[in-house]
């Protein structure tokens, strides 16, 4: 028998959710659930791979090309390359490839941008018509709440660095397996993070040694097959593998008052303006303590802390 580890648990599933049932029950939790049972239209068995080669049409995208499973968006172990859609359907479905950038053995992920990708945030309606009428959206949120819409295609056993989101939002798996691991907001530092992203690339096989903190760690785990749903909270971290090839479609929308968001954010991770405004001001704190001998920046640093731990965190304990 597997030894009990008090850091792991497992998502809680829930089946068969209607949209009052999330709204009432689950949405309010603020934590991840893995929804089943929920229409989300025909794509699960309509999307083969000639459907989707035909009905994505031969339009290039812009694509991650990478010789290694674990993608590190921090050190960029990959390249951005274009290909044409139905070409990138075949090679993400292939373990071996005759035509390569780099490796016969490369993975390939594509993250659907917008029309501009500089202003307009992705929209599967938009980019992919003829796809987007086999894909039914949960009704858990308002239209006018609705910011972006991402395909997303996956070559097998690739794994995407860890990172939050500032928006909620629901991966619909479509195509393959996924399996995803999540963590709290509330153990931020404990992930080692430069910007949105964890430096731990493998969160199932960590250098504890080098992120010792890690070990403390919750992780929140899920398997997701074709037809379910997992709902991701805002700033809930998630670290996500695809045990095959993997079709997946994200929907975003606005929870908080429209303008606390940024206008010229068209990926939807930029944090909300007064959260931006006050890591800022928190630099600029810390430069002016670099003009105190170290004893005194240690003092007055340590105080820093005490007054957010007071009157910002939740757990004041």
């Amino acid at each position: 028998m597997a030894k009990f580890n008090p850091f792991i648990r497992n998502v809680p599933v829930y089946e068969d959710v209607s949209k009052e049932k999330f709204l009432q029950e689950i949405y309010p939790k603020r934590i991840p659930a893995l929804l089943r049972g929920v229409d989300i239209g025909p794509c699960t068995h309509l999307w083969t791979l000639s459907y989707l080669c035909e009905k994505g049409t031969s339009e290039p995208v812009k694509i991650h090309v990478s010789t290694e499973n674990d993608m590190d968006f921090i050190n960029k172990n990959y390249a951005y390359r274009t290909l044409p859609f139905d070409e990138l359907v075949t090679r993400c479905a292939e373990d071996i490839h005759q035509d390569f950038f780099f490796d016969e053995k490369e993975k390939y992920y594509l993250r659907a941008l917008g029309t501009d990708n500089r202003k307009d945030p992705a929209n599967l309606s938009t980019e992919f018509p003829q796809l987007a009428k086999d894909v039914k959206f949960p009704e858990f949120f308002n239209e006018e709440q609705f910011f972006s819409s991402v395909l997303r295609i996956g070559s097998p056993h690739l794994r995407l660095w860890t990172h939050y989101d500032i928006m909620d939002n629901v991966l619909m798996q479509i195509k393959g397996t996924k399996h995803v691991i999540l963590f709290s907001p509330q153990d931020a530092n404990k992930l080692y993070l430069k910007g949105d992203k964890s430096m731990i690339l493998n969160v199932e096989d960590p250098d504890l040694e080098k992120f010792p903190l890690f070990a403390m760690a919750h992780q929140h785990h899920c398997t997701l097959n074709p037809g379910d749903i997992l709902f991701i909270p805002a700033m809930w971290f998630h670290n996500v593998v695809a045990e095959d090839f993997s079709v997946s479609v994200n929907v975003f929308w606005k929870h908080l008052s429209p303008e606390l968001y940024d206008p010229k954010d068209p990926y939807g991770n930029k944090d909300p303006i007064p959260a931006s405004q006050a890591l800022q001001g928190l630099r600029r704190a810390l430069k002016l303590l670099e003009k105190l001998p170290a004893e005194y920046k240690d003092f007055y640093g340590r105080r820093m802390v005490m007054e957010i731990e007071e009157k910002a965190y939740l757990d004041k304990g």
